[in-house]
């Protein structure tokens, strides 16, 4: 045990980098969170001060409408971590489950699965989802379910791979032996064997979610009630040699949590998946 807690401590600490992601990660959850009492105003209140730059009174300035760009940049963060997050863990549950019947099971259904996700891979996401959203209407629900949706097919391919590799193992053989169901098997025993590179592919997609409903928000095909970083991007375009704190701080927000997210899954991928000795 005790040599096993070393390793892990030696494999942690040579990512510095995934460390500091995580930090960063943390940070901005925090302030998602605490987004009210970090606040200064409303974001959505109105005020004279119009296209205000940064300064001691607005931090990060103010829009055309005088809405401080602090309290919007807080509460977009709200937006956009629940959407990445929750998006990530409905396409982690329903790639896994789906892999791992795929790949426990094989045969006509394994073929059928997997045919079925290819045809997702192979359709243009960004337009399939601007198409579904358009139709369907904005919010963030619906944005969620469209995130998953078209993102699962990717850790169904993993997950299936790992359950085929864990499902030859003796351990296996000996379940069976002793008369387990098959379905217990792979619930309770194969795939929390299988999760640690569902778990790394998970936070890429926290980084692609947010990447996508931004894209969507900055077309206007978010919840217009809600304050996102694609809003203020889209926003910010009109103003873009004006003012040019609108759309540099969203942008760069953005930017920097998809970057922290991929950094983050660089790491998760050497410490919980055991074919990568880092």
């Amino acid at each position: 045990m005790a040599r096993r807690f070393r390793h892990t401590h030696a494999k942690v600490g040579r990512h510095k980098v995934g460390l500091v992601s995580a930090g960063i990660i943390l940070l901005l959850a925090a302030a998602a969170v605490c987004a009210p009492l970090l606040a200064p105003v409303d974001p959505l209140a109105l005020s004279a001060d119009i296209l205000q730059p940064p300064s001691g009174a607005h931090l990060l300035g103010t829009d055309d409408l005088g809405r401080d760009v602090l309290s919007q940049m807080l509460y977009g963060a709200r937006v956009s971590l629940l959407i990445g997050i929750a998006a990530a863990v409905a396409t982690t549950l329903l790639g896994t489950l789906i892999g791992g019947i795929a790949g426990y099971w094989g045969g006509w259904l394994d073929a059928s699965l997997m045919r079925f996700a290819e045809f997702f891979q192979v359709m243009p996401t960004f337009i399939l989802a601007v198409l579904i959203v358009a139709l369907a209407g904005p919010g963030l629900t619906r944005v969620i379910a469209v995130i998953a949706a078209l993102s699962w097919p990717q850790t169904a391919h993993i997950a299936r791979g790992e359950v085929l590799r864990l499902s030859r193992l003796e351990f296996v053989d000996g379940l069976r032996c002793l008369a387990v169901p098959e379905w217990r098997i792979l619930l309770l025993e194969i795939l929390p064997n299988a999760i640690g590179p569902v778990v790394a592919l998970g936070s890429l997609v926290v980084g692609s979610a947010i990447l996508l409903e931004a894209s969507l928000s900055f077309l206007g095909l978010a919840d217009p009630s809600s304050v996102s970083w694609g809003r203020l991007l889209s926003a910010g375009q009109r103003f873009l040699f004006q003012a040019w704190w609108l759309s540099a701080f969203p942008g760069s927000a953005i930017f920097a949590t998809v970057l922290a997210f991929n950094l983050l899954a660089d790491a998760l991928r050497d410490l919980l998946d055991p074919r990568y000795a880092g």
